[in-house]
């Protein structure tokens, strides 16, 4: 069990090093907003498409991919609101957004895109924020790769008696610490 436990705790901390360090990284960037300045970048530009997509019945492919193919629009579709006189699409990613407001009876529209900046999509996907089932299929993993190598650290202590009451006595302290933190300073 020990030289079992002691392979899988090293080449599960190997495997699951990056994302920690990234999830480390971007636990201070989420945390101190304030030190890390983001370029954001909003650009608005008005269009024109076809008046037949949007008259009675809405073709909203059509909408939506010319709005890709014209303007490099990103993210996933997250709204498509249709109303008498207007139709507004909404597009979200990682620190990405951008929203059409389209006029039902011309074809025109006023597109704005806001991109955040790299420490806001770095933010963007620690929270799994607009970023897909694909990545929130990598938080899972991670999340389970974090736990698995804890849990066979912890193993692995029972098999060091030298160091077992140490061990014990940290992992305790670690655990009281944080409670103790919360209880104290979290409203």
């Amino acid at each position: 069990m020990a030289a079992w436990s002691r392979w899988l705790h090293i080449y599960l901390s190997m495997l699951s090093f990056g994302v920690l360090l990234f999830f480390a990284v971007t636990g201070i960037t989420l945390n101190h907003t304030d030190w890390f300045t983001s370029a954001q970048r909003t650009v608005q530009v008005k269009g024109k498409l076809n008046p037949a997509w949007v008259k009675s019945t809405v073709a909203k492919l059509e909408v939506v991919e010319h709005l890709r193919r014209a303007h490099r629009v990103s993210g996933a579709l997250s709204d498509f609101r249709i109303e008498d006189a207007q139709c507004s699409v909404s597009f979200k990613g990682p620190a990405y957004t951008a929203d059409v407001f389209l006029d039902r009876a011309t074809g025109a529209y006023d597109l704005t895109e806001t991109r955040m900046g790299f420490i806001a999509l770095l933010n963007d996907l620690h929270k799994g924020r607009d970023s897909g089932r694909a990545w929130a299929w990598v938080i899972d993993l991670s999340a389970l790769l974090m736990t698995l190598v804890s849990l066979s650290g912890l193993v692995l202590i029972f098999y060091l008696q030298k160091r077992l009451l140490s061990g014990l006595v940290t992992l305790g302290g670690g655990a009281l610490a944080c409670y103790l933190a919360y209880w104290y300073w979290v409203p």
